[in-house]
Order: C-alpha cells, then sequence, then structure tokens
C-alpha cells in the first residue's frame, strides 16, 4: 500500500523536531527555573534568619542596657483632638516610652495583647491574610471593654491591620462597624536617642553612629506616634449618644498608652531609684529628659494631675 517506505522515517524526524525537542527543552527550562526557586528559597529562609538572630540579638542586648540603667520618668503624652463638622474626629497622640523601638512594636503586635493592654477584653481571632519578608496583613477581632458613668459593658471590633516591621509601623481599619461610620488610623516608632551626652560633641544621626559614638553603651528609647480618625454613625448613634461615643473612643486610646507605659516599666525591672550602669551624668541626656526609675501608679498619679492642673484631659480644637 506505501510503497515509498522512507516516508516513515521523515515523518519520525519531523515529529521529533517539531514537538518532542521542544517538549524537552521547555521541560529542562522549567526544571531549571524549578532549581533556581529552590535556591533562591533556601537563600532567603537563610538571610531570613540570620537576621532574626541579628535583631533578637540587638533587642537584646539594649534591652540589657536598660535593665543596668533603668532610670526613666514618663512624660504625659501629647494628646490633641480636632473636630471637624461636629461628629469626625482626628486624635493624635505622642509619647516617650522607656524601651527600645523594637520591644515596643512586639507589644502592640502581640497576638495575645490583651495580656498588655486592659480594654482588650478578649482575642476573639487572628487570621493572617498576607505576609511577604518584614510585612504582613492581619484580619482581627477582639472585644473591647468600654465604661461611661455607671454603665459599662464591650464592644466588638473587627480591624484589618497592615504591619511593617522592618519601618516599624502599623496602618489598620475597622472592617464592619456598629457605632462607627470611620474607624482607621495609624501609628510608628521611632528610634529616641536617650544617653547622647555619651557622644561629647557629637550629634548621632544613626543607631550605627550612636552605638560607636557611647561605645555601646547608649540606651534607645521610643517615640510612638498615633493618628487616629473616626466618625461615629449619625443614624444609630445622633447626638448626645455619639459624643459619649467619642468620648469612650478617646479614653479607651489613653488607657492603651497608660498601659503601655506601665508594662514598660515592668520590662525596665519594675521601677524605683537607682541602678548601675551610671553616675552623677548619667542621669539627664542631651535630649533633655530627666532619666529616673518610675513605678506604674506614679505614671497615672503624675499624668492625671497634670490634667487637673491644666483644667482639661485633652486638648479639643475645631478645624476650620
Amino acid at each position: 500500500m506505501f510503497e515509498n517506505k522512507d516516508v516513515f522515517p521523515g515523518f519520525v524526524v519531523w515529529i521529533n523536531q517539531t514537538i518532542r525537542e521542544p517538549l524537552k527543552a521547555e521541560f529542562k527550562r522549567l526544571r531549571n527555573v524549578k532549581e533556581q526557586n529552590l535556591v533562591k528559597s533556601l537563600k532567603a529562609e537563610k538571610e531570613t534568619t540570620h537576621d532574626n538572630h541579628r535583631y533578637e540579638e540587638k533587642l537584646e542586648k539594649q534591652l540589657q542596657a536598660w535593665r543596668t540603667n533603668p532610670s526613666w520618668i514618663d512624660q504625659p503624652p501629647k494628646v490633641q483632638v480636632k473636630t471637624q463638622n461636629g461628629s469626625f474626629c482626628h486624635l493624635n497622640i505622642e509619647v516617650n516610652v522607656g524601651l527600645p523601638p523594637e520591644s515596643v512594636y512586639n507589644i502592640f503586635t502581640h497576638p495575645d495583647n490583651k495580656r498588655y493592654f486592659k480594654n482588650i477584653k478578649e482575642c476573639i481571632s487572628r487570621k493572617v491574610l498576607m505576609e511577604e519578608g518584614p510585612m504582613q496583613t492581619v484580619e482581627v477581632k477582639q472585644a473591647a471593654a468600654w465604661k461611661f458613668l455607671w454603665w459599662s459593658g464591650t464592644f466588638p471590633v473587627h480591624l484589618i491591620v497592615q504591619e511593617n516591621r522592618k519601618n516599624l509601623t502599623s496602618k489598620y481599619k475597622q472592617e464592619k462597624t456598629m457605632f462607627m461610620k470611620v474607624f482607621e488610623g495609624c501609628w510608628r516608632v521611632e528610634p529616641l536617642f536617650i544617653d547622647e551626652h555619651l557622644c561629647d560633641r557629637m550629634k548621632p544621626k544613626t543607631r550605627e553612629e550612636y552605638d560607636t559614638c557611647s561605645n555601646g553603651r547608649g540606651r534607645i528609647g521610643s517615640k510612638v506616634t498615633m493618628d487616629q480618625m473616626f466618625q461615629p454613625s449619625a443614624i444609630l448613634t445622633p447626638p448626645p449618644l455619639s459624643w459619649y461615643i467619642r468620648g469612650i473612643t478617646i479614653k479607651t486610646t489613653e488607657s492603651m498608652i497608660e498601659d503601655l507605659l506601665a508594662e514598660a516599666a515592668r520590662i525596665r525591672g519594675g521601677g524605683g531609684g537607682g541602678g548601675g550602669g551610671g553616675g552623677q551624668d548619667d542621669d539627664k541626656g542631651e535630649n533633655g529628659v530627666v532619666l529616673e526609675k518610675s513605678k506604674d501608679e506614679y505614671i497615672k498619679v503624675r499624668w492625671r494631675s497634670r490634667r487637673r492642673s491644666n483644667g482639661m484631659r485633652y486638648t479639643n480644637r475645631r478645624m476650620m
């Protein structure tokens, strides 16, 4: 039937050239890509492990410096509340904390941070939605406590939080809300060079410069800045109920700062005067902060006393 027997060998060669060889080349390319990705993954994992190890070493070194010389006085935070259209609020808080920035960041982002903040009554759930290097997006559901006059209770908090461990920043936005039309904000933690006087006339700009000029003895504190925007729902919370909710929200945020300062004092060593590693010259830094130990209750008494002397709990400015 097939007189030309050379047709089949030619057909086989054509099949090899047009189908099999390209497939073999593609399989080889995919195998190489897979091997390269595996190498990159192992390298990235090794670098991450190394970075985490260095991170823990640096943090422990700073914590030890604070334990050696825990002298520090917590100053009341700067609180500003600006209102617009009678209901939209912008709350800004700045406070210095006597702990390294990484330690403060760990307190804020701890999965079970109700152990630090009394107004968080229950951590219902925490789900990591995305994680890429030092950044991650987390869905958090909590039950927060509130108290007004003789009433008290809890309300649900459902947040989507974007955390960046490298920059020590976080952004959050309420996913589902009952009483709030708007509830979102951000916070950041920046280093504060406490013992700049150890650097003589040098003004360090980086941690490396600070560590060098202070011979590794300089403590690093934290400057925490919080910006929070919120607006009670006009339908569910008409005035004066919306005013009460605004006051509860502000008080809850201030209470978290109180708890943060108290936890920082506990980590430093529980308060009290003295402490090794510093003489009389170590009791005051170039940034004008008087350094001395403080007790948890002293933090609250000093803060509230200052509020009473000013005649108000916070500054309320109306935006034009």
